[in-house]
């Protein structure tokens, strides 16, 4: 019968003496001149499964023997419990055939190589124990997020890729266009977009919360989860040109319920991880991040703090310690301030309640008219990875911070138009995937939670 790996772990201890068929690839072959041990993984499951084969079962002996790593195989034999050796079972192999041969040249052997070579080989690094490790827990971490929303009747919202629309103000976006670029159609001496594809300038969207708070007032409860892409040319570990961003919405909500919904949901994915990735969280907890299960098991059993900007600086201003950015009361925070406020409350932080200068149009203006309803979430060890608000449901209120921030109302009277038709206080945020995936993996590079990483300079694959 066929068998996966993942299967034969949960059943080993019934299956002895039963024969099997597994397929699967070569990650390391130990070849005698008798005999020869074989560890197989067929991608179901974290460990390898050794196969032992011997010259008096296998015709093609010879040929297996010269098996290079890589290499895919159809395996048949029985399993033999190993109750005194490290593995719990084994695989006698009584057939082996190659189904697809591994060349010489194969980049990935059994030995340790830089993270750095094998991005250089990202269509086969995930062969590798790290990645495998890093992307099933991606796999899983994507199910948990979809899982928790979807348990609390969210309904999920496939915002568009393509749009005309900057919802952040940035103006980082890349173009899409089916002109001639090198010699586009123009009226006097700008581009005449008229004659593009979409009959006006279009873009690759930074983010699906504008249509996600359209969608929250028919629904209530709303979330995107999907691609999002910034021309930012930024070379740090943390920045990505294409990346996966969560933005739930929420109808009637004020910015408590959205601190509320933030913190039940980073415990949750996170424990829901724990929970079904112990292999791959345990390697990561050795070989990546030591202390890794113990940072994770904090932030499930933490109760988050809650504090205003100007709480924050006056922590910052006060503390036993110079930092190379002094803490303003008029400025956003700095990563060295973050994780100061991290370490000082040892539990992951809100902070709210921003001057309404460096943060987006969007965000609903509070009585004091110098700050406004938004909020930062920073966990220790890594800083910000939330960032949200409620957002301004008073259209007159709208209208002037965008008069006020330069943001072209004529472009986005669809949105102004939420507020005329039966308009709610409501709130949303965003978490970055590929940052809550750096924090629960331990991996500080973002190039290496991503499985094909689009940055400045490199689109491979």
């Amino acid at each position: 019968m066929k068998m996966t790996v993942k299967r034969l772990y949960g059943t080993y201890d019934t299956q002895s003496d039963r024969k099997i068929t597994l397929f699967g690839w070569v990650r390391n072959h130990r070849p005698q001149k008798a005999f020869g041990f074989i560890d197989l993984n067929d991608g179901t499951y974290f460990e390898t499964i050794q196969v032992v084969y011997d010259k008096s079962h296998l015709d093609n002996f010879e040929e297996i023997r010269k098996t290079r790593i890589g290499s895919s195989l159809r395996v048949e034999g029985s399993v033999e419990r190993t109750p005194d050796r490290p593995q719990p079972f084994e695989i006698k192999a009584r057939n082996i055939q190659v189904v697809g041969d591994s060349q010489e040249d194969y980049p990935i052997q059994p030995k340790r190589h830089s993270r750095e070579f094998l991005r250089e080989h990202a269509h086969l690094r995930s062969r590798t124990n790290l990645f495998t490790a890093v992307f099933r827990v991606r796999s899983l971490l994507t199910h948990a997020i979809h899982k928790f929303f979807q348990d609390r009747d969210f309904i999920h919202l496939a915002s568009p890729i393509i749009t005309a629309s900057d919802a952040e103000g940035a103006g980082e976006m890349f173009q899409v266009t089916t002109l001639d670029v090198d010699n586009p159609p123009k009226s006097g001496k700008t581009v005449d977009y008229s004659k593009d594809f979409f009959g006006r300038k279009a873009n690759l969207t930074v983010s699906g919360q504008l249509q996600a708070e359209a969608f929250a007032q028919a629904f209530k409860d709303v979330y995107t989860f999907g691609p999002t892409f910034r021309a930012e040319k930024s070379h740090t570990a943390t920045h990505a040109s294409e990346f996966w961003m969560i933005e739930p919405e929420i109808a009637f909500a004020d910015l408590r319920d959205d601190m509320d919904l933030a913190e039940e949901m980073v415990k949750e994915i996170i424990g829901y991880v724990m929970k079904h990735a112990e292999k791959e969280l345990a390697f990561l907890n050795k070989f990546v991040e030591k202390g890794l299960l113990e940072k994770l098991e904090s932030v499930v059993n933490s109760t988050f703090a809650r504090i205003t900007h100007r709480e924050a600086v006056e922590i910052l201003k006060t503390a036993e310690r110079k930092f190379e950015n002094a803490p303003s009361y008029e400025k956003d925070l700095a990563t060295e301030h973050e994780k100061h406020l991290a370490k000082h409350f040892d539990a992951p932080v809100f902070v709210t309640d921003w001057p309404k200068h460096i943060k987006a149009f969007y965000m609903r203006l509070n009585d004091d008219q110098n700050t406004v309803a938004a909020m930062d979430l920073i966990v220790p060890q890594a800083g910000e990875i939330i960032g949200g608000s409620q957002r301004e449901e008073r259209y007159d209120v709208l209208l002037r911070r965008m008069e006020e921030m330069n943001v072209d109302s004529d472009e986005l009277q669809w949105y102004l138009d939420l507020r005329k038709y039966g308009t709610t206080p409501h709130a949303g945020f965003g978490l970055g995937f590929d940052r809550m995936l750096m924090y629960i993996t331990g991996v500080a590079n973002i190039r290496d939670v991503i499985p094909f990483p689009r940055t400045p300079k490199n689109c491979e694959f």
